[in-house]
């Protein structure tokens, strides 16, 4: 499938998809928004990716919304138009979503500006590394808004809540330095080349791994969010049961049997 504002290519088992908007320095339209989510479910369904790379071909990261665009959407002034105007937005919202869903885990590639709809972005993959000059910010209280792509609910559950609400509550410039404190970032590197460069082994250390029992390992954690502890280990244990009837497992047994690198085939 061709794309507008994006790249993605699929080569050893990675899937990078890069940002392409680069006039508009990544910012969010609900075109791009839906190309985001077209993408995202294509490498899903791709059996050959086993890893993501999410990153940007422009000069920061994500400049946001694309608050022309939101705006265009419009608002009538009825109650009924104002009950249905989220609905209008479900691009946005699906944009984050489908990161979060994504079997394969993701890893977002950090330069530049990261703000309002870029850091919703990557607070729903999986990891994130950044560049030295990278800077982050919640930006929606900055312009009368309340963030409503699920950045208030899936970042305090990487940073916590204090951080957070310093974010959110601030609006302002977060360095490299202050997430990888918080606990927002795996990383830091010099530039883009060295951080895609990182994204890029790590990516492939994943993928060395049995592809199902990674995949269902991010359910498991997904699920264990907002589960109990108990009812976490039953799900665990319930992939395990199905696991268990894999040739990846029997690849694993025999591998180290034999005293080699297994060869996983995701089946």
């Amino acid at each position: 499938m061709g794309y507008r504002f994006l790249e993605m290519k699929v080569e050893n088992t990675i899937g990078t998809l890069a940002l392409a908007r680069t006039e508009s320095l990544n910012a969010l339209s609900l075109e791009f928004a839906a190309e985001i989510t077209g993408a995202v479910r294509e490498l899903s369904e791709t059996d050959e990716v086993r890893s993501i790379i999410l990153k940007s071909n422009a000069q920061v990261f994500c400049a946001g919304l694309d608050l022309k665009d939101f705006v265009s959407t419009g608002l009538d002034g009825t109650p009924k138009g104002s009950l249905d105007f989220p609905e209008k937005l479900h691009e946005l919202f699906d944009c984050c979503n489908v990161l979060e869903e994504c079997p394969k885990p993701i890893i977002a590639a950090v330069h530049g500006k990261c703000v309002g709809g870029g850091l919703d972005m990557i607070a729903a993959c999986d990891i994130r590394l950044c560049t030295e000059d990278a800077t982050f910010s919640l930006r929606e209280a900055r312009i009368g808004l309340v963030a409503d792509m699920g950045i208030l609910q899936r970042l305090p559950l990487i940073i916590g809540q204090g951080f957070t609400r310093e974010m959110a509550y601030t609006a302002r410039f977060f360095s490299a330095k202050e997430v990888a404190r918080m606990g927002l970032v795996n990383g830091i590197y010099a530039d883009r080349e060295l951080l895609n460069e990182k994204a890029k082994k790590l990516a492939a250390l994943i993928a060395e791994n049995a592809p199902l029992a990674v995949q269902q390992t991010k359910k498991v954690l997904n699920y264990s969010r907002s589960a109990t502890v108990e009812d976490g280990m039953s799900m665990a244990m319930q992939k395990n049961m199905v696991l268990l009837l894999s040739q990846d497992v029997r690849e694993a047994m025999t591998a180290f049997m034999e005293k080699r690198k297994p060869n996983f085939q995701g089946k």
